[in-house]
Order: C-alpha cells, then structure tokens, then sequence
C-alpha cells in the first residue's frame, strides 16, 4: 500500500509541473487573439501613414524630375554659304576701260576706270591698268560677299571689237577666284544713226 501510495504522489507532481507550461502557450494565444489596445493602434496607424507619405514624396520626386534623357552625340551640319551673284558691266574703249559693279537689282556696288589707276591718258586702256581696275572690283566683291559675275561687255557705239581690257580684266578675276556665270556682249549697234564725221568730203590726210 506505501508503495502505491508514491506513485499517486510523483504523478500529481508531474501534473503540477506540466501546468504551468501550458498555462503560458494558452496565455499567448489569447493575448494575440485579444484585440490590440489604442496605443499600439496608434502606433500602426503612424507607420502606415509616415509609409504612405514616403511613397508620395517619392512619386512627386518622379514627376518633379523626369527622367533625364541621354544626350546624343549632335552632328554639326556646315551650313552651306549661299552664292551672291552680282552683274559687272565693263565698258571698253581704245581710250579707257571702266568697270561698274552692281547687284541684281541693278544698285551700283563699286565704280572703277583706268582713270584712277593711272595718271597718263595713253595708258588708261591698256591690259595691265584694266587688271588693277579689276583688282579693285575684286575687292570690293569680297567685302560684299559676292562669289559670281554675270559679265556685260560694252564697246563704243558702231565699233566691232571691244577694247584691248576686257579680255585682261576677265583674266584676272577669274584668277582672283570668282566664277563666271555669262559674258554677253551688249555693246549698242547704229540703225541709220546720225551723220558720221568727216563732212561732206570726208576726212583728208
């Protein structure tokens, strides 16, 4: 009978120890499914809501700062120099060689003659003083941005052939590097024309 009467004893202990251990696990499992005071609903609602403006500054960083677009390498396209053409009207005779030139529209740009390259008479028509004249007009050309002639030679009225200075002014400005377009000879031509000199019997030696 003692004997049975410890082993009733040591099981009750053992129950007793055991309790308590599972008093604790149920203890938790009611205090999650209790539900959570004001203050930790506080703390929740505050977290949620610092997140929430976290996202929106984030949002408004994206629409404030697009997205910076990769520069690509830019090709510089050489603007092309547009020609300005002007027209050089050459009037040449056995006495003097004089340049004028003008624009399309017929405005005079510059006016040269063998005049004011030379101080004698007899050397105004020659080749040489019709190249400084042409010099001259050459430079002007540059200083207006002039690239191209359109060239009218003109000699004296009834005369055939013009002076010995257009074919050398033509020359030189083709050397000076300007292009040109046309030559049109526009010298004017007597229909009956006044009476030509000499008198009635003519000229005498």
């Amino acid at each position: 009978m003692p004997k049975e009467i410890e082993k009733t004893e040591k099981k009750e202990t053992e129950k007793k120890k055991t309790k308590p251990k599972i008093k604790k696990e149920t203890e938790k499992k009611k205090q999650e499914s209790k539900p959570k005071t004001l203050k930790e609903n506080k703390g929740n609602k505050d977290k949620e809501k610092t997140a929430d403006k976290k996202l929106q500054d984030i949002n408004k960083d994206k629409i404030e700062k697009p997205e910076e677009k990769k520069e690509e390498p830019r090709i510089e396209k050489r603007k092309e120099k547009r020609e300005r053409i002007g027209v050089l009207n050459i009037y040449t005779t056995f006495n003097n060689t004089i340049m004028n030139l003008t624009d399309l529209s017929g405005k005079s740009i510059a006016k040269f003659g063998g005049g004011q390259s030379t101080k004698q008479d007899r050397l105004k028509a020659n080749p040489t003083i019709a190249m400084f004249v042409s010099q001259r007009i050459a430079e002007e050309a540059r200083d207006n941005g002039i690239t191209g002639f359109y060239v009218k030679i003109r000699a004296k009225t009834g005369q055939n052939n013009p002076g010995p200075g257009a074919h050398a002014a033509i020359k030189s400005l083709t050397r000076a590097g300007f292009r040109i377009l046309s030559i049109m000879d526009t010298t004017r031509v007597p229909r009956g024309g006044p009476k030509k000199k000499g008198g009635r019997r003519g000229r005498r030696p």
